[in-house]
């Protein structure tokens, strides 16, 4: 069946219509000590002033019958066809209709227990032409160790299947335990590729000791490589050896999204704090963003994590949420569709089953919605249509679409 929903002023009704096609829970952590952005410490996100969208929000199912879908990408032909990835290794075509293909052939293997499984997807950049997609995975190692790993391939559209398959990145060492491993994938627009790599949720006790804090080891990272695999000579430690060559950002916990501003080319990541502490990041070169060493939430049980909120010479989040939501993929809105939406991020919301709506000043929160969706959002992307399409992170998952009317 095909499901919709009206969504205004904070009320979901939901009808039937024709037949078609880890956060944790509160906790509040706080330091007065200085930070590097020159003392001021963060706000939470959701203390910004609230926004309402003009008109109605509609909802409607457009595929369902997925488990547990993670990413999607939409052709760029503007036939609505879009890539969707489900986590336990299978990579579908879904029409604009809504009906899905049988599985795309030759994907490597995917360690698909826990969190991972087969992540992220995105389009190269000359697809059009070159019919190259990329994706993200968990990938096995030895003894039940894994990892985050990123492959290329040529996509053939009438076969339904990959060629010249080829793993570009590895995150390495690999580690035992199913948790943690990031990952989405963006494209600079220089044509770089960023790609986040969570902790693998390795003890955060260590502190500063923690693989999120040291530069030779991709745990807790963004890293930006070039569509080869290679290392773009402008990183921030290309000219050093080893792993930080391909290090953009550091000090990061979890990070399942990744956008980037449509004004100024820069890369925004949403990262899951413990209990409380979910952040909103501006990814820029060279910065340590604190995990372990600081945070706004609490370790499971109530801990305290690291010395607190802030510690010179470590970023400041440009807001966060206490108790964690869970952030998923996000999104800037450039269509013309909602000219009330022009230029807000649109974060998806596992843990409260929502999406939320966020207006800026700059880089400062100046409006707040939540549009409760009553399943947990994996993925929001803006169609070629101009209206927002959704990924539920469940069994089965469904792909919906969002229009105000």
């Amino acid at each position: 069946m095909r499901r919709s929903s009206w969504v205004g002023l904070g009320v979901s009704v939901a009808v039937v219509s024709a037949c078609g096609g880890g956060g944790g829970g509160g906790g509040s952590s706080g330091s007065s000590s200085s930070s590097s952005s020159g003392g001021a410490l963060s706000t939470r996100c959701d203390v910004a002033p609230a926004i309402t969208t003009p008109g109605t929000i509609s909802v409607t199912t457009l595929a369902s019958g997925l488990q547990n879908p993670w990413g999607l990408a939409f052709l760029p032909d503007g036939s609505g066809r879009a890539l969707i990835t489900e986590r336990p290794g299978r990579m579908r075509l879904m029409q604009a209709n809504g009906s899905l293909s049988s599985p795309i052939a030759n994907l490597p293997a995917v360690q698909a227990q826990g969190q991972g499984g087969l992540l992220d997807v995105v389009l190269d950049p000359a697809f059009a032409s070159n019919n190259t997609i990329y994706w993200s995975y968990s990938e096995a190692g030895t003894g039940g160790t894994s990892g985050t790993a990123v492959a290329r391939g040529v996509l053939n559209l009438n076969t339904l299947s990959l060629s010249a398959v080829t793993v570009i990145y590895r995150q390495q060492p690999k580690l035992g335990g199913n948790n943690h491993y990031g990952s989405r994938l963006v494209f600079a627009n220089d044509g770089s590729l960023f790609v986040t790599l969570g902790d693998r949720q390795v003890d955060p006790t260590q502190g500063a000791a923690h693989p999120a804090q040291n530069p030779d080891q991709p745990m807790g990272k963004v890293v930006r490589i070039t569509s080869a695999g290679g290392v773009p000579p402008d990183n921030p430690f290309a000219a050093q050896s080893g792993e930080r060559r391909y290090v953009w950002s550091l000090g990061h916990r979890n990070p399942q999204g990744a956008t980037i501003h449509p004004l100024t080319g820069q890369l925004w990541i949403g990262d899951h704090g413990a209990q409380g502490g979910d952040e909103i990041n501006l990814a820029q070169p060279g910065r340590n963003y604190g995990w372990p060493v600081i945070s706004y939430g609490l370790h499971y049980g109530g801990a305290a994590i690291g010395e607190g909120a802030a510690r010179q010479g470590m970023e400041q989040p440009l807001c966060y949420w206490d108790p964690s939501i869970a952030p998923a993929n996000m999104v800037f809105y450039t269509a013309g569709n909602v000219p009330a939406w022009q230029g807000n991020l649109f974060v998806a919301v596992l843990k409260d089953t929502s999406l939320v709506r966020l207006s800026f000043n700059g880089t400062q929160p100046s409006g707040y919605q939540r549009i409760a969706m009553n399943a947990r959002i994996r993925d929001v992307r803006v169609g070629p249509d101009g209206w927002l399409y959704l990924l539920t992170d469940e069994n089965p998952g469904e792909v919906r679409k969002l229009v105000v009317q």
